[in-house]
Protein backbone atom coordinates (compact mmCIF):
# COMPACT_ATOMS: atom_id res chain seq x y z
CA UNK A 1 0.00 0.00 0.00
CA UNK A 2 3.14 2.55 0.64
CA UNK A 3 4.25 1.86 -2.28
CA UNK A 4 1.21 3.37 -4.47
CA UNK A 5 0.88 5.75 -2.57
CA UNK A 6 4.15 7.03 -3.20
CA UNK A 7 4.02 6.56 -6.84
CA UNK A 8 0.61 8.68 -6.80
CA UNK A 9 1.97 11.12 -5.90
CA UNK A 10 4.32 11.73 -9.15
CA UNK A 11 7.49 12.89 -10.48
CA UNK A 12 6.60 15.73 -8.24
CA UNK A 13 7.03 13.37 -4.82
CA UNK A 14 10.81 13.27 -5.91
CA UNK A 15 11.55 15.62 -8.67
CA UNK A 16 10.22 19.06 -8.11
CA UNK A 17 11.08 20.74 -11.13
CA UNK A 18 8.42 18.75 -12.75
CA UNK A 19 4.81 19.14 -12.69
CA UNK A 20 2.01 21.83 -12.29
CA UNK A 21 3.10 22.42 -8.34
CA UNK A 22 6.98 22.52 -9.42
CA UNK A 23 7.30 25.77 -7.84
CA UNK A 24 5.63 24.57 -4.63
CA UNK A 25 7.34 21.78 -4.27
CA UNK A 26 10.61 23.61 -4.52
CA UNK A 27 9.95 26.22 -2.06
CA UNK A 28 8.93 22.89 0.07
CA UNK A 29 11.86 21.17 -0.59
CA UNK A 30 14.00 24.65 0.13
CA UNK A 31 12.27 24.97 3.47
CA UNK A 32 11.83 21.51 4.71
CA UNK A 33 14.81 19.24 3.64
CA UNK A 34 17.18 18.20 0.58
CA UNK A 35 15.14 16.79 -2.57
CA UNK A 36 14.14 13.40 -2.16
CA UNK A 37 14.99 13.05 1.64
CA UNK A 38 11.68 14.07 3.21
CA UNK A 39 9.25 11.17 2.48
CA UNK A 40 8.22 9.04 5.21
CA UNK A 41 10.70 5.97 5.96
CA UNK A 42 8.37 3.20 5.42
CA UNK A 43 8.08 4.88 1.46
CA UNK A 44 11.78 4.43 0.66
CA UNK A 45 11.48 1.08 -0.68
CA UNK A 46 11.62 0.77 -4.79
CA UNK A 47 11.63 4.48 -5.77
CA UNK A 48 14.89 6.68 -7.42
CA UNK A 49 15.54 9.25 -5.36
CA UNK A 50 17.65 12.51 -6.12
CA UNK A 51 20.29 11.99 -2.87
CA UNK A 52 22.30 14.11 -1.31
CA UNK A 53 26.20 13.15 -2.07
CA UNK A 54 26.62 13.78 2.16
CA UNK A 55 23.74 11.23 3.23
CA UNK A 56 25.48 8.66 1.95
CA UNK A 57 27.56 6.54 3.77
CA UNK A 58 29.92 3.42 1.84
CA UNK A 59 29.24 0.17 1.82
CA UNK A 60 31.39 -1.62 4.98
CA UNK A 61 30.88 -4.83 2.85
CA UNK A 62 31.82 -3.74 -0.35
CA UNK A 63 33.97 -6.28 -2.14
CA UNK A 64 35.44 -4.23 -4.11
CA UNK A 65 38.88 -3.14 -3.12
CA UNK A 66 40.89 -2.03 -5.46
CA UNK A 67 39.83 1.08 -7.97
CA UNK A 68 41.76 2.76 -11.19
CA UNK A 69 41.85 6.38 -10.85
CA UNK A 70 42.20 7.17 -14.31
CA UNK A 71 38.78 5.49 -15.48
CA UNK A 72 37.56 7.11 -11.91
CA UNK A 73 38.37 10.24 -13.42
CA UNK A 74 37.10 9.59 -16.96
CA UNK A 75 33.78 8.84 -15.71
CA UNK A 76 33.96 12.06 -13.31
CA UNK A 77 34.09 13.71 -16.79
CA UNK A 78 31.57 11.72 -18.06
CA UNK A 79 29.29 12.85 -15.05
CA UNK A 80 30.27 16.42 -15.07
CA UNK A 81 28.99 17.02 -18.68
CA UNK A 82 26.10 14.89 -18.80
CA UNK A 83 25.31 13.77 -15.53
CA UNK A 84 24.84 9.73 -13.54
CA UNK A 85 22.97 8.17 -15.82
CA UNK A 86 22.17 4.94 -13.83
CA UNK A 87 21.09 5.37 -10.47
CA UNK A 88 23.51 3.20 -7.26
CA UNK A 89 21.25 1.39 -5.31
CA UNK A 90 21.14 2.22 -1.95
CA UNK A 91 19.18 1.46 1.52
CA UNK A 92 17.85 3.56 4.00
CA UNK A 93 19.64 4.03 7.10
CA UNK A 94 17.41 6.30 9.38
CA UNK A 95 18.04 10.05 10.10
CA UNK A 96 17.96 11.07 6.64
CA UNK A 97 21.06 8.83 5.99
CA UNK A 98 21.40 6.31 3.23
CA UNK A 99 23.89 3.65 2.99
CA UNK A 100 25.16 2.26 -0.58
CA UNK A 101 23.96 -1.26 -2.05
CA UNK A 102 26.24 -0.99 -4.89
CA UNK A 103 27.33 1.62 -7.47
CA UNK A 104 30.86 2.93 -5.70
CA UNK A 105 32.74 3.45 -7.98
CA UNK A 106 29.52 5.57 -9.63
CA UNK A 107 29.51 7.56 -5.88
CA UNK A 108 33.33 7.96 -5.99
CA UNK A 109 32.97 9.66 -9.63
CA UNK A 110 30.42 11.71 -8.82
CA UNK A 111 32.50 13.04 -5.88
CA UNK A 112 34.62 13.91 -7.80
CA UNK A 113 32.92 15.66 -10.28
CA UNK A 114 31.88 17.99 -7.68
CA UNK A 115 28.11 16.75 -7.80
CA UNK A 116 25.91 17.67 -5.18
CA UNK A 117 22.91 15.07 -5.57
CA UNK A 118 23.03 11.78 -8.00
CA UNK A 119 19.79 9.17 -8.61
CA UNK A 120 19.50 6.19 -6.37
CA UNK A 121 17.37 3.26 -5.97
CA UNK A 122 16.34 2.75 -3.12
CA UNK A 123 16.02 -1.35 -1.73
CA UNK A 124 15.06 -2.81 1.24
CA UNK A 125 17.89 -5.18 2.48
CA UNK A 126 19.22 -6.04 5.91
CA UNK A 127 22.47 -7.06 7.21
CA UNK A 128 22.80 -10.23 6.25
CA UNK A 129 22.03 -9.60 2.57
CA UNK A 130 23.98 -6.54 1.88
CA UNK A 131 26.79 -8.43 1.78
CA UNK A 132 25.70 -10.55 -1.68
CA UNK A 133 23.98 -7.88 -3.10
CA UNK A 134 27.05 -5.63 -3.52
CA UNK A 135 28.40 -9.00 -4.43
CA UNK A 136 26.26 -10.26 -7.08
CA UNK A 137 25.75 -6.54 -8.30
CA UNK A 138 29.74 -6.22 -8.91
CA UNK A 139 29.98 -9.83 -10.20
CA UNK A 140 27.31 -8.77 -12.84
CA UNK A 141 28.86 -6.17 -14.21
CA UNK A 142 32.34 -8.12 -14.22
CA UNK A 143 34.14 -5.13 -11.85
CA UNK A 144 35.55 -7.59 -9.35
CA UNK A 145 38.82 -9.42 -10.13
CA UNK A 146 39.06 -13.11 -8.81
CA UNK A 147 40.68 -12.44 -5.39
CA UNK A 148 37.80 -9.98 -4.72
CA UNK A 149 35.44 -12.24 -5.60
CA UNK A 150 36.63 -15.56 -3.62
CA UNK A 151 36.76 -12.96 -0.34
CA UNK A 152 33.42 -11.83 -1.15
CA UNK A 153 32.63 -15.61 -1.31
CA UNK A 154 34.30 -15.78 1.97
CA UNK A 155 32.51 -13.23 3.64
CA UNK A 156 29.23 -14.28 2.52
CA UNK A 157 30.47 -17.69 4.46
CA UNK A 158 32.46 -16.10 7.28
CA UNK A 159 29.82 -13.12 8.12
CA UNK A 160 26.32 -14.41 6.59
CA UNK A 161 26.59 -17.95 7.58
CA UNK A 162 26.05 -19.60 3.86
CA UNK A 163 27.18 -22.50 2.56
CA UNK A 164 29.41 -23.21 -0.53
CA UNK A 165 25.97 -24.58 -2.08
CA UNK A 166 24.09 -21.32 -0.60
CA UNK A 167 26.88 -19.11 -2.29
CA UNK A 168 26.41 -20.53 -5.52
CA UNK A 169 22.98 -20.00 -5.50
CA UNK A 170 22.86 -16.73 -4.28
CA UNK A 171 25.28 -15.60 -6.95
CA UNK A 172 23.73 -17.64 -10.03
CA UNK A 173 26.88 -20.09 -9.93
CA UNK A 174 28.09 -23.85 -10.45
CA UNK A 175 29.14 -24.81 -6.72
CA UNK A 176 32.29 -26.02 -8.23
CA UNK A 177 32.92 -22.59 -9.46
CA UNK A 178 32.89 -21.47 -5.97
CA UNK A 179 34.91 -23.74 -4.68
CA UNK A 180 37.32 -23.29 -6.67
CA UNK A 181 37.28 -19.42 -6.34
CA UNK A 182 37.64 -20.36 -2.66
CA UNK A 183 40.75 -22.66 -3.38
CA UNK A 184 42.39 -19.25 -4.86
CA UNK A 185 42.48 -17.89 -0.98
CA UNK A 186 44.91 -20.55 -0.54
CA UNK A 187 47.56 -18.87 -2.54
CA UNK A 188 50.31 -16.95 -1.10
CA UNK A 189 49.52 -13.34 -0.58
CA UNK A 190 52.58 -12.66 -3.54
CA UNK A 191 50.41 -14.43 -5.59
CA UNK A 192 47.25 -13.24 -4.99
CA UNK A 193 48.50 -9.85 -5.85
CA UNK A 194 49.96 -10.73 -9.01
CA UNK A 195 45.85 -12.33 -9.64
CA UNK A 196 44.42 -8.76 -8.39
CA UNK A 197 46.84 -6.99 -10.78
CA UNK A 198 46.32 -8.75 -13.54
CA UNK A 199 50.29 -10.02 -13.88
CA UNK A 200 48.81 -13.33 -14.08
CA UNK A 201 46.01 -15.21 -15.36
CA UNK A 202 42.97 -17.74 -13.74
CA UNK A 203 44.59 -19.96 -15.57
CA UNK A 204 47.57 -19.51 -13.72
CA UNK A 205 46.78 -19.37 -10.66
CA UNK A 206 44.64 -22.43 -10.86
CA UNK A 207 48.19 -24.44 -12.33
CA UNK A 208 50.55 -22.72 -9.26
CA UNK A 209 46.55 -23.86 -6.54
CA UNK A 210 47.71 -27.53 -7.54
CA UNK A 211 51.41 -27.20 -6.51
CA UNK A 212 51.79 -28.24 -2.81
CA UNK A 213 55.34 -27.03 -2.32
CA UNK A 214 55.71 -23.16 -1.27
CA UNK A 215 59.10 -23.17 -2.71
CA UNK A 216 58.07 -24.68 -5.86
CA UNK A 217 54.78 -22.06 -6.49
CA UNK A 218 57.02 -19.25 -5.91
CA UNK A 219 59.79 -20.98 -8.78
CA UNK A 220 57.26 -21.64 -11.12
CA UNK A 221 55.64 -18.09 -10.30
CA UNK A 222 59.03 -16.35 -11.46
CA UNK A 223 59.53 -18.40 -14.56
CA UNK A 224 55.48 -17.41 -15.18
CA UNK A 225 56.94 -13.38 -14.72
CA UNK A 226 60.15 -13.52 -15.80
CA UNK A 227 59.82 -15.87 -18.80
CA UNK A 228 56.86 -14.99 -19.44
CA UNK A 229 55.12 -18.86 -19.74
CA UNK A 230 51.51 -19.15 -20.77
CA UNK A 231 49.17 -21.05 -19.18
CA UNK A 232 50.24 -24.35 -20.88
CA UNK A 233 53.86 -24.03 -20.32
CA UNK A 234 52.93 -23.32 -16.64
CA UNK A 235 50.55 -26.47 -16.48
CA UNK A 236 53.28 -28.39 -18.27
CA UNK A 237 56.13 -27.06 -15.88
CA UNK A 238 53.70 -27.83 -12.55
CA UNK A 239 53.67 -31.93 -14.34
CA UNK A 240 57.28 -32.23 -14.86
CA UNK A 241 57.84 -30.86 -11.35
CA UNK A 242 55.04 -33.48 -10.06
CA UNK A 243 56.83 -36.61 -11.98
CA UNK A 244 59.91 -35.26 -10.95
CA UNK A 245 58.55 -35.62 -7.11
CA UNK A 246 57.27 -38.57 -7.50
CA UNK A 247 59.75 -40.46 -9.21
CA UNK A 248 62.18 -38.82 -6.09
CA UNK A 249 60.08 -40.35 -3.77
CA UNK A 250 60.00 -43.75 -5.57
CA UNK A 251 63.49 -43.99 -5.32
CA UNK A 252 63.85 -43.38 -1.92
CA UNK A 253 61.02 -45.52 -0.77
CA UNK A 254 62.81 -48.40 -3.10
CA UNK A 255 66.34 -47.70 -1.76
CA UNK A 256 64.81 -47.42 1.64
CA UNK A 257 62.95 -51.29 0.93
CA UNK A 258 66.53 -52.65 -0.54
CA UNK A 259 68.70 -51.58 2.54
CA UNK A 260 65.87 -53.17 4.54
CA UNK A 261 65.60 -56.53 1.70
CA UNK A 262 69.43 -56.78 2.34
CA UNK A 263 69.87 -56.86 6.23
CA UNK A 264 66.51 -59.60 5.91
CA UNK A 265 68.84 -61.28 3.28
CA UNK A 266 71.65 -61.36 5.16
CA UNK A 267 70.15 -62.64 8.44
CA UNK A 268 68.69 -65.45 6.97
CA UNK A 269 72.13 -66.01 4.80
CA UNK A 270 74.21 -66.00 8.48
CA UNK A 271 71.15 -68.59 10.19
CA UNK A 272 71.13 -71.05 7.48
CA UNK A 273 74.94 -70.80 6.05
CA UNK A 274 73.85 -70.57 2.83
CA UNK A 275 73.06 -67.80 -0.05
CA UNK A 276 69.55 -65.96 0.66
CA UNK A 277 68.02 -63.90 -2.02
CA UNK A 278 65.17 -61.85 -1.29
CA UNK A 279 62.63 -60.82 -4.44
CA UNK A 280 60.21 -58.45 -4.13
CA UNK A 281 56.73 -58.16 -5.90
CA UNK A 282 53.60 -55.75 -5.89
CA UNK A 283 52.15 -58.25 -3.42
CA UNK A 284 54.63 -59.61 -0.88
CA UNK A 285 57.34 -61.04 -2.68
CA UNK A 286 59.60 -64.19 -2.67
CA UNK A 287 62.54 -65.86 -0.65
CA UNK A 288 64.99 -68.35 -2.96
CA UNK A 289 67.81 -69.97 -0.41
CA UNK A 290 70.07 -71.81 -2.59
CA UNK A 291 71.89 -75.47 -1.71
CA UNK A 292 74.74 -77.05 -3.56
CA UNK A 293 74.42 -80.98 -2.90
CA UNK A 294 72.01 -83.44 -1.71
CA UNK A 295 73.74 -83.36 1.77
CA UNK A 296 73.24 -79.93 2.09
CA UNK A 297 69.33 -79.58 1.07
CA UNK A 298 69.36 -82.73 4.08
CA UNK A 299 70.85 -79.86 6.57
CA UNK A 300 68.37 -77.42 5.46
CA UNK A 301 65.54 -79.54 5.53
CA UNK A 302 66.84 -80.90 9.02
CA UNK A 303 67.32 -77.20 10.09
CA UNK A 304 63.52 -76.19 9.11
CA UNK A 305 62.31 -79.50 11.00
CA UNK A 306 63.87 -77.79 14.19
CA UNK A 307 61.86 -74.68 14.11
CA UNK A 308 58.47 -76.06 13.75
Amino acid sequence: MASKKVLGRGLSAFFPEHGEEADQDKNKEESQEPSGTYVEPEQRVNIVLQVPLDSIRPNPHQPRKEFNEERLEELADSIERHGLIQPITVRYIGEKRFELISGERRLRASKLAGIEKIPAYIREVDDDDIISYALIENIQREDLNPVEVALGYQRLIDEAGYTQAEVARRVGKNRSTVANMLRLLNLPPFIQVALRDEKISMGHARALISVDDPDDQETIFNDIIDKGYSVRQTEKAVKSLSEQKNKTVNDRQKDRQSTFLKEISNRLRSKLSTKVKIKSKKNGGEIRIEYYSDEELDRLLELFETLS
